[in-house]
Formats: structure tokens, C-alpha cells, sequence
């Protein structure tokens, strides 16, 4: 069903180049969640991300457990989150604002109370979403064309960046043609790090999922294959107490979907 969707999707992408797509990430339960940017989850829990408003559902039974609702105005576009050690750990920006500013919000991940904030600033671009891998804090920063985009960058300029504890920019690397072809004009809206050490992005509007490693050389990410899943892009999150299962939202209907990704080659 997900590859049959994905080619009705392409046709509307007809002017991107495909990616050869053989596999696909199997949707094996929904969420009544009403998602409106993404989704996360814990070892108990899925969450809801929509902006200024998070919701925590009970992962068997579905059942809402917490909501928060901050201000708009100081909580423009929450795009993503993810459970880390014992916080709810949100990328946050004031999309479609500009100049570009970022900040990384921190929750309790049982009541939704917001805990700290961390300031990112200015200059990089838009923050989709944040990861804790290997010691250290990875994010990505989004680019636009249009809507959103702060001239002279563009969706190219799609940026992952690697910190330390103190969120200090310590590394940085580029997306590759192949992907930065099927995003236009949009960017990166979520991704992470998998349970086989390789970093999965997902874009704004396509089904697709892309696999990429860090580059034994240069600036450039390393394309290592596209799936084809049901979220048409949106904010993930992989669930590490299932190991292979993806989190994702689907615009359509607003669901929660839980989603088991093939083993990696």
C-alpha cells in the first residue's frame, strides 16, 4: 500500500529525479493524535508535536495522558521532538520568520511542563530536529526557497550540525544532490539517528524516507539508500525501546503512525 501511494505521490513530483526505491517502512498502528508537525516517543508513550501544543497518549492503549499549550507568540513553530534521558527535548524556531532563530526547549516527558530553554541564535537557518548520538548533540538546520527562507540561502544550504554539551558548533555537513533534488524547495523537516549507526531524514511533503552516513571525506552527508514510507515527510522519531521502530505522522488524516523499518542491508 505505501509503494502504491508513494507512486501517486511521484507523479506529482515528476519533475524531481527518483531515487531507486525497492524497500518500505510498514505502518503497523495508528494513533488518533491529531499531529500537526510530528511525533515522539518514549519506552510508554507517543507524543503529539503541533507547533505550540504537545500531547503525551498512552502508547498501548492510546489513551491522552497530558497536553501542553504555550504561547504562540513565544512558541511559533515547535517542529519536533525527542525523548532523551529524562527530558522531552523539542526543536523549536520562529518558522516562517526571519531572520532565522533557534532554540531547544526542554520538557518534563510525564507532565509536559516546560523546563529550560537554550538558545541556538541566529544565522544557520530554521532547527527541524535534535538528536543525542555518540556523546554528542546533532541538529538540523532547514533551509528554504521560498516561505520561510532567509536570501541568500536556499534549501541547499541544509545544514547538519554537530555539538558539544555546552552547544558549542563543533562540526558541520552538507546534504548530497540526490536528496537536496527530491526536498525542493522546501528542507528537512525530521530525522535522527537510527539503531544501525546511519542518520534517517525525512523531508516536508514526500513519502520517502533517506538514509545517509557521515563522509569518510569531505563536507557532503553519504547517500546510502531511500525508503518509501506512509508519513509524507514531517518530524520522526525512532523509538529506542523497539528497536526499528519509526514514529511519524500522516497529514492526511493527522494520525500517529508507528512504523517498523526493514532491516539495513
Amino acid at each position: 500500500m505505501v509503494l502504491e501511494l508513494f507512486a501517486a505521490l511521484m507523479l506529482q513530483a515528476a519533475d524531481k529525479p527518483v531515487p531507486a526505491i525497492t524497500r518500505e517502512a510498514e505502518t503497523v498502528r495508528r494513533y488518533d493524535g491529531d499531529a500537526g508537525q510530528g511525533a515522539a516517543v518514549g519506552p510508554n508513550d507517543v507524543y503529539a508535536v503541533s507547533n505550540f501544543k504537545l500531547v503525551r497518549f498512552d502508547k498501548k492503549t492510546g489513551e491522552k495522558r497530558a497536553e501542553w499549550v504555550g504561547e504562540k507568540a513565544r512558541f511559533p513553530h515547535i517542529n519536533s521532538c525527542a525523548v532523551i534521558a529524562k527530558d522531552l527535548v523539542c526543536a523549536s524556531s520562529n518558522f516562517p520568520g526571519t531572520p532565522h532563530v533557534s532554540t531547544v526547549e526542554v520538557f518534563d516527558p510525564m507532565t509536559l511542563a516546560h523546563r529550560r530553554s537554550i538558545s541556538l541564535g541566529l544565522g544557520t537557518g530554521s532547527v527541524t530536529w535534535i538528536d543525542r548520538h555518540d556523546g554528542f548533540w546533532w541538529a538540523m538546520f532547514a533551509n528554504y526557497d521560498g516561505k520561510g527562507g532567509e536570501a541568500p540561502r536556499d534549501h541547499r544550504h541544509t545544514t547538519l550540525v554537530k555539538f558539544d554539551d555546552q552547544w558549542r558548533r563543533l562540526e558541520a555537513w552538507g546534504l548530497p544532490a540526490i536528496v537536496l533534488e527530491r526536498i525542493a524547495p522546501m528542507s528537512i523537516s525530521g530525522g535522527g539517528w537510527g539503531p544501525d549507526g546511519k542518520l534517517y531524514l525525512s523531508g516536508h511533503d514526500l513519502p520517502e524516507l533517506y538514509v545517509l552516513r557521515l563522509p569518510m571525506g569531505g563536507g557532503v552527508l553519504d547517500h546510502v539508500e531511500t525508503l518509501a514510507m506512509e508519513a509524507e515527510g514531517q518530524a520522526i522519531d525512532w523509538d529506542e525501546s523497539d528497536k526499528g521502530m519509526l514514529y511519524g505522522i500522516t497529514r492526511r488524516t493527522r494520525e500517529i503512525l508507528a512504523m517498523r523499518v526493514p532491516r539495513p542491508r
